[in-house]
């Protein structure tokens, strides 16, 4: 029965606070959490310290599917991969636009698509992603799609790298930022777009907490 078990998908660009809105939600709620993009991003670095091309699709599968990960809840959330934290390493800038890249291939999609499904357990999802609402769980019965311009997620993402010592460039991040949305919303599995029952939520001019009390909205209007 665990197509039962209420789910709230939180789709979006990169950057719009999709994460960090999640975390609070789910938190605020007393649900289970999903960060399908740090599934994608632990696959990258999965390929990067195994030497696998991210251009050879079925290499990339079979990575997939045998990708030991795990999510540590708490006040001190871990991402463990073969038993190794790579919280901070799913971080770089190169490590997300691999696992862009590698998004784009169905056979790696229908590989973690499994693993993101598990998660669905009681008392519920909060489930965060660019096709939550549309491919992983088209029936979640609470959809919200979090955008914001590319100029406001750029700086968002330099001030959050800056703040855990990364250096980067705001103009290359806003370069970067608008390269992948075209990339995603191009591709052909699972583009980028809102669900046709999605709440769309621009985040530009709005604090973190208006952000959370949206969404939330979102599900207790129900």
């Amino acid at each position: 029965m665990q197509d039962t078990i209420p789910v709230l998908t939180i789709d979006g660009p990169s950057g719009a606070g999709k994460g960090t809105t999640a975390r609070a939600v789910a938190a605020r709620l007393g649900w289970n959490f999903l960060d399908s993009g740090a599934i994608y991003r632990a696959l990258a670095v999965a390929a990067m310290d195994r030497r696998v091309s991210w251009e050879d699709e079925a290499a990339l599968e079979a990575l997939a599917e045998s990708m030991d990960l795990v999510f540590e809840a708490g006040p001190a959330p871990r991402i463990l991969l073969w038993n190794n934290d790579i919280g901070r390493r799913i971080l770089t800038e190169e490590c997300g636009n691999l696992a862009s890249k590698m998004a784009a291939f169905p056979a790696v999609r229908r590989a973690l698509l499994d693993k993101q499904r598990s998660f669905r357990r009681l008392p519920g999802l909060v489930a965060d992603g660019r096709d939550m609402g549309t491919v992983v769980f088209p029936d979640a019965p609470y959809k919200i799609f979090l955008t914001a311009s590319a100029e406001v997620r750029a700086l968002r993402r330099y001030n959050q790298l800056k703040e855990k010592g990364i250096d980067v460039s705001l103009a290359h991040l806003t370069e970067e930022i608008e390269e992948r949305d075209r990339r995603d919303r191009e591709r052909q599995t699972a583009p980028l777009r809102a669900a046709e029952d999605a709440v769309v939520i621009d985040s530009s001019d709005l604090t973190v907490d208006e952000v959370i009390e949206a969404c939330l909205s979102v599900v207790t209007s129900h």
